[in-house]
């Protein structure tokens, strides 16, 4: 976040090549009109009006579904979660989440337009080839220019806390998917602690191979973020609303998310490289990369195992029984585990421990005012007690499901406020570029 600050504060106020929000609106009206965008109003680059930015709002509507319900690495934090925090937590991450898109575009992405034509430039007097722009060598271009080779620095910290971050979620949730869902269960289910722990850091070093090696060839070939940022959601998002349905609706069946994620799969490939072929031709990396094969892949994808899965499930609902889920921590919660926790709590006001109106407890006194521990008894700590709570009000949240109606609720509302405010309050107001103007 201070990296991005200081790209912003440096490309609006301080910088001698832009410096502020007048200088930038100047840079882009010349850069409209030497190198007009396609498909915006005007060829304007501060247009909302752009008929590729919907195309490309719609393949990350779809790809973006994807990776996060079928990304192990964010079910591994919800379900690590209390439940009535985790919805806040994750409503709050999305806010955070939009400085990146929000504070990148508007400085370094608008910048790199506004600076082609400048001398300072890495590729003056050329602009940059879309394989560079789709690589995302854009930001890179932007940060040299305005800041020099400290600029670039900064970038590529930026980059690699980003990308070790996302890598390091995906190496441990893999590695958790494979050590447990397939080497205890059907390979070892006899497996100690110890043995487990050794198989999981060898599927970390396994999938990382495997990162590596698909990385690699990836560039070997030509395909960039850009591609694969496009073609990523046709691959996963046939399984997008089985994986969905299957927490959320009873009648979900097995035989329905299996074959909705398969056929959904088979349905979004045949669709990308059809259009591919009839649009332009061809089927190559540039002609599958495009806008519309993408968007025809993600949108047979996602569409297609929707119908699938509803259309199997109804045929042959499964009538799954929730009560299953909610015993998952059952060993852990057993009926007696309330009673010891009012043991221990009882034990613990009685010699070292007060509990007051505010909720606040602090070291118990007798009348003469001197502590007193129990012969032979370790001290209850507070900390331990505040989680012997929290357990017990887990245990009494697992037996009442309705108590998470609030945060359901405040799900719905966060989800529908929000979309209406970045899909159309925002955006419909600067569909013409002359309410844009500063002046």
């Amino acid at each position: 976040m201070v990296i991005i600050l200081y790209f912003l504060f440096d490309a609006y106020s301080t910088n001698d090549l832009i410096g502020s929000p007048s200088k930038m609106w100047d840079l882009l009206q010349t850069a409209a009109i030497q190198r007009p965008v396609d498909g915006n109003e005007g060829g304007s680059y501060l247009t909302m009006k752009s008929n590729y930015a919907l195309i490309f709002g719609v393949i990350q509507l779809c790809s973006g579904s994807g990776t996060v319900f079928l990304d192990q690495a964010y079910w591994q934090r919800a379900i690590a979660s209390r439940p009535k925090t985790a919805v806040k937590a994750y409503i709050l991450g999305g806010l955070a989440w939009f400085a990146i898109p929000f504070g990148f575009a508007t400085t370094l992405g608008l910048s790199a337009v506004a600076l082609t034509d400048n001398p300072a430039f890495p590729t003056y007097p050329n602009a940059p080839t879309s394989s560079e722009i789709s690589s995302g060598l854009a930001a890179a271009y932007a940060a040299q220019t305005l800041l020099g080779k400290g600029g670039a620095v900064a970038l590529l910290i930026v980059l690699f806390m980003a990308v070790t971050s996302c890598a390091s979620a995906e190496l441990i949730a893999v590695s958790s998917l494979l050590t447990f869902d397939v080497y205890q269960r059907y390979i070892k289910p006899t497996a100690s602690g110890a043995n487990l722990i050794f198989i999981s850091h060898c599927m970390i070093c396994v999938f990382g191979m495997i990162m590596a090696i698909f990385a690699c060839i990836w560039n070997a070939i030509g395909i960039d973020l850009g591609w694969l940022f496009l073609v990523m959601g046709l691959l996963i998002g046939g399984a997008v609303f089985p994986v969905a349905l299957a927490i959320t609706w009873a009648g979900q069946s097995k035989a329905g998310a299996i074959s909705g994620a398969l056929v959904g799969l088979a349905a979004g490939l045949t669709a990308w490289l059809v259009e591919a072929k009839v649009h332009f031709g061809e089927i190559s990396i540039a002609s599958t990369g495009a806008e519309y094969s993408t968007l025809a892949g993600n949108l047979a994808a996602i569409m297609t195992g929707l119908i699938v899965t509803t259309v199997v499930s109804l045929i042959k609902p499964q009538n799954f029984d929730w009560s299953i889920t909610r015993s998952i921590n059952a060993e852990n919660n057993a009926p007696g585990d309330m009673a010891a926790i009012e043991a221990l709590q009882d034990s613990t006001d009685k010699y070292g421990l007060q509990t007051h109106p505010d909720g606040e407890k602090e070291k118990g006194k007798e009348k003469d005012d001197e502590p007193v521990t129990p012969p032979n008894e370790k001290r209850a700590l507070p900390t331990m007690i505040d989680e012997d709570k929290e357990r017990a009000a887990d245990i009494e949240m697992e037996d009442h499901p309705s108590s998470l109606r609030g945060a359901f609720k405040l799900a719905c509302v966060a989800s529908f406020v929000l979309t209406f405010v970045m899909d159309f309050l925002v955006s419909f107001p600067f569909r013409s570029t002359k309410s844009l103007n500063p002046s």
